[in-house]
């Protein structure tokens, strides 16, 4: 069978990439996960008082509705989707995520604008790794 993991964030990559993983997990009836990833690391950059704690719960409430609404999407076009909300460093959890839901495709959103948390080539090292890392096929769409 496999399993597909859609990495998503939010923003209108994020739905392009739930798009394609929901059409190919229809297409090669794969299992479909998607995951969001809370991490916190930019909390260390600010001079704010804050509790890393209770901002991570707040953004992990976030990331459950986002991952929601990618669960109803899917739900519409016939596939049943797991959500997973995970916590920690992005580019380690995501490795962690992808082996023990033995994942065989990862969808990641290919960043458009300036304003993207990724920048191409970073996202483009970043699928490298994972493949190296991992063996599966990760695709940037």
């Amino acid at each position: 069978m496999g399993t597909i993991l859609c990495a998503t964030r939010g923003g209108k990559e994020s739905l392009h990439a739930q798009d394609a993983a929901i059409a190919l997990a229809k297409e090669q009836g794969k299992r479909l996960i998607f995951t969001y990833i809370v991490d916190t690391q930019f909390l260390d950059r600010t001079a704010r008082a804050v509790r890393p704690d209770v901002v991570a719960q707040e953004i992990a409430h976030m990331g459950e509705f986002l991952l929601t609404m990618a669960q109803e999407r899917a739900q519409k076009a016939g596939i049943y989707a797991d959500i997973r909300v995970c916590q920690g460093n992005f580019c380690p959890e995501l490795k962690e995520v992808v082996r023990q839901e033995h994942v065989d495709i990862l969808i990641l959103g290919r960043p458009s604008g300036d304003d993207s948390a990724f920048k191409l080539a970073a996202l483009e090292a970043l699928a490298d790794e994972i493949r190296e890392d991992t063996g599966i096929e990760v695709r940037l769409v």
